[in-house]
């Protein structure tokens, strides 16, 4: 990653020459702006590419532009009030990223999170999952010329966030996960909702393959286009879809189990050429597991609490305040100065929609947090866009930008 300063003489001067070896041919080099509010590039992204004709030679992210010092602010938050800054780190993926925050909270809490309450963090993670996934590919279409997708896609991604707005009270930013569990139970007549959408879903996943499998341009477009092996993926540490697509088959659901994932039966998608073909089908088949795993959650659903019933972490019931003193100290305490966590140090990380997203959360024994770092899969992921178009068309370079799905707001932070 560069900043803009690093670029100050390439763009003064925007063409350069080289002389071919043997041929004695001149060749221009043409530094190219792309963003930092290109359309195509999924964020406040600007790329300096720099081309020979339409032929990428490198590209240099320069990002910053939409950072808002989350985990400074978080460090000023009581722990409980981090939660909702922490959501709006990556747009796509807030319950993912309250999860791993509560989760590195609870491991230095040593605190035990009921089964229902893990089953239904589940059963929000996966439908956060499907819709950042919808999101993806509607506008990874759009960018290859596929418009009627983008609209097919959200109006699935709307059913999700209804059923966040049932579960919740909000669309987006849900604050539904809080530490030692969820803000509430589901209310009455959700699962047969979720159910009526984890039955129509597949369905709807099949028909996108169906429009996008079968257009020739489209398939052009991504097949053999891009590559990249395993090897340089681990190097850059790329997780997640982009990493599985070189044909590893990481996923921290499966390796590092969290949240009652291992009582789960599902499958790993893998690609076979790490070309921006496999990035689609990875992405796309993995809708098809979540709905899978949704599925045996919601029907597997525990009996019991949805939150801890250690009162010194989470609220008592509003019914137990108008009875109970102590109650009404613990939700006063809770409310104006927080919970205190013991010194120490956690790493909490979870298999996000773009790969490994990690909290580690140092305490101090106050009830603000000494120190607040997360490891974002769109920071890591995008060092991987520059190797992957080199050498590429302009063109090309789109389509894998959007096959990369990074997301700025999780990348400036």
């Amino acid at each position: 990653m560069s900043t803009a300063s690093d670029y100050r003489r390439q763009e003064e001067s925007v063409t350069m020459s080289t002389e071919s070896a043997g041929m004695g041919e001149t060749h221009e080099l043409l530094t190219l702006n792309i963003g930092p509010h290109h359309p195509a590039t999924h964020g406040v992204l600007r790329l300096i590419a720099t081309l020979e004709g339409e032929v990428v030679r490198d590209i240099r992210p320069v990002i910053g532009y939409v950072h808002t010092g989350i985990e400074k602010t978080a460090e000023d938050k009581a722990y409980w009030k981090v939660i909702p800054v922490i959501e709006r780190m990556d747009y796509l993926a807030y319950y993912f990223n309250a999860m791993a925050y509560c989760g590195a909270v609870e491991t230095l809490l040593g605190l035990e999170v009921p089964p229902r309450a893990q089953y239904l963090r589940v059963i929000h993670l996966e439908l956060n999952r499907i819709m950042s996934h919808l999101v993806w590919l509607g506008t990874s279409a759009l960018d290859l010329g596929a418009m009627s997708m983008f609209w097919y896609c959200f109006r699935e991604r709307e059913t999700v966030l209804d059923l966040f707005e049932m579960s919740s009270g909000a669309r987006m930013h849900t604050r539904y996960i809080q530490v030692g569990g969820v803000m509430e139970d589901i209310p009455a007549g959700y699962a047969a909702r979720l159910t009526k959408f984890l039955d129509e879903m597949p369905t709807r996943a099949d028909q996108y393959a169906d429009l996008l499998e079968k257009n020739e341009i489209l398939l052009s477009r991504l097949r053999g286009i891009c590559p990249l092996d395993q090897e340089t993926l681990l190097a850059l540490g790329v997780t997640g879809p982009l990493l599985r697509a070189a044909g590893k088959p990481w996923d921290l659901r499966k390796a590092q189990p969290y949240s009652s994932y291992d009582h789960f039966d599902f499958k790993i998608p893998i690609g076979s050429h790490g070309d921006n073909y496999d990035r689609f089908r990875v992405r796309h088949a993995e809708i098809y597991e979540s709905v899978k795993i949704i599925r045996q959650a919601l029907e597997g659903l525990p009996e019991g609490p949805h939150i801890t019933t250690d009162r010194k972490v989470a609220l008592p019931p509003r019914h137990e305040l108008a009875t109970s003193m102590e109650a009404l100290i613990h939700h006063f305490k809770l409310v104006t100065e927080g919970f205190r966590v013991p010194p120490g140090e956690a790493y909490y990380p979870i298999e996000g929609p773009r790969g490994e997203l990690g909290c580690f959360v140092r305490a101090d024994g106050s009830a603000k947090p000494a120190r607040v770092h997360m490891r974002d899969p769109s920071f890591v992921n995008l060092q991987a866009a520059a190797p992957m178009v080199k050498d590429a068309y302009i063109a090309d370079l789109i389509a894998t930008l959007a096959m990369v799905d990074p997301i700025l707001g999780g990348v400036d932070r």
